[in-house]
């Protein structure tokens, strides 16, 4: 007696022909992707660097005619940025993160942010990098909002101190424009009076916002009750902006600029925080800009001033650009981020 046995397409072989395609289509849009994605960072470099290929190339020249101990010093300075950088989104999670890892992921985002407006590129890498490691998008974003939080008080709290130290370091008044106070105190105003209107008007906003804000507040006592993520989270606040002034200062040295190590960090400090206001991509323009009025509010010399903050944008952007964008290549192509 014969048992009826199942058709057999040509095409199926006995498997569904459906079930094979659906599971590889997916797998090579994602291999696609993710190649894309590898080569996009190289290509904006080379956008930026022809874009701004005038300053990248005075910078350079600048570079040539300064002292190279102090230069070699402001380079190993500029290293250590990443490391506190990665000690303060250590410390704004409880789960322990692979160090090598989290280091390149820090060096591989200070490329994605000088490449998107400020802020959106290192953070996008690092939310990336905490989801990847399995942390829910709700804490991940929690994370990200108190590392934030940590670097805009230390920042804040780093001028105030030197602010008190050195009261007359800087011209307020040479720092912004004549009749610039008035506007700048209504968009201050406005903006708080703005959200407050959407989170009373809107249900789902104020909805969103109560459940971040709660997820943030339990992340936030959970890395407090433990004194090493705390100190790392707030020491390496404290240290990133510290040894970015310091790496002003070292240039500034190697170029002979003549003002004080402690004006020149204020007037660091104070030109960043007004540039935090400005959407440009790695602030290019606006970050040169306000660092030579404020170093020339210092009491350096414009010309001077102005070598000093193009050799010190090529140490701290330009050079570590490539290999940033490359590392961020490697990582998205090992599945990193």
């Amino acid at each position: 007696m014969r048992l009826p046995q199942t058709p057999r397409t040509p095409l199926s072989g006995g498997v569904p022909a459906t079930g094979p395609a659906r599971r590889v289509r997916p797998a090579g849009r994602g291999r696609l992707v993710r190649r894309l994605v590898c080569v996009l960072p190289l290509l904006l470099v080379a956008v930026v660097a022809v874009r701004h290929r005038p300053v990248l190339a005075e910078g350079l020249g600048r570079l040539a005619g300064a002292e190279g101990p102090w230069l070699l010093a402001a380079g190993g300075v500029t290293c250590l940025t990443w490391v506190a950088a990665a000690c303060t989104r250590q410390g704004a999670v409880v789960e322990r993160l692979p160090w090598g890892r989290l280091l390149a992921t820090q060096f591989a985002a200070g490329a994605a942010n000088h490449l998107l407006p400020t802020g959106l590129g290192a953070s996008a890498v690092n939310l990336r990098f905490m989801t990847v490691r399995g942390l829910p998008l709700a804490r991940s974003s929690a994370a990200l909002a108190l590392y934030l939080l940590a670097e805009s008080a230390g920042r804040l709290a780093l001028l105030g101190g030197l602010l008190l130290a050195f009261p007359g370091a800087l011209r307020p008044g040479a720092l912004l424009p004549e009749g610039a106070v008035g506007p700048l105190l209504v968009a201050a105003g406005a903006v708080p009076v703005a959200a407050a209107g959407a989170l009373v008007l809107v249900r789902r906003l104020r909805t969103a916002v109560a459940s971040f804000l709660r997820t943030a507040l339990g992340e936030a006592r959970s890395v407090h009750a433990r004194p090493a993520r705390a100190l790392a989270l707030w020491g390496g606040a404290l240290a990133f902006p510290a040894l970015q002034a310091t790496v002003l200062v070292l240039v500034g040295r190697a170029l002979g600029l003549g003002v004080p190590a402690g004006h020149v960090a204020q007037a660091y400090l104070a030109a960043t925080v007004a540039v935090a206001l400005v959407p440009t991509p790695g602030g290019f323009g606006s970050v040169e800009t306000a660092l030579v009025v404020a170093l020339v509010a210092a009491g350096g010399p414009a010309a001077v001033s102005t070598a000093v903050v193009l050799a010190f944008r090529v140490v701290t952007v330009w050079l570590p650009l490539l290999p940033g964008a490359l590392t961020l290549a490697v990582l998205v192509r090992t599945k990193v981020l």
